[in-house]
């Protein structure tokens, strides 16, 4: 199973959105992880709801919730998915 860690930026930008949304990212972000799997990603990839990002050296995500993107990487052989970047979709790609 992975594990949700947030590096310090990303807990900032969490803790600025309304609560409402702050209950919704978190809880879709449990979701994402306790489903987690090779299957999972790659039919989520296919249907778009994540996205690897290009002209990255090393793997980078994003996952769209609502209005907001989610920028994460997962280790290798680590149960670990570390969020990035927590922000709005006008501004995710600045």
């Amino acid at each position: 199973m992975y594990t949700i860690l947030f590096n310090y930026s990303s807990k900032k930008e969490l803790k600025s959105i309304d609560r409402h949304e702050q209950t919704f990212i978190i809880g879709s972000l449990e979701e994402f992880v306790n489903n987690f799997s090779n299957d999972y990603e790659i039919s989520l990839l296919k249907t778009g709801k994540i996205k690897k990002l290009k002209g990255k050296k090393e793997p980078i995500y994003h996952l769209k919730l609502r209005s907001y993107r989610v920028v994460y990487k997962k280790g290798k052989d680590k149960l670990l998915i570390l969020v990035v970047h927590v922000t709005t979709r006008e501004s995710a790609y600045k």
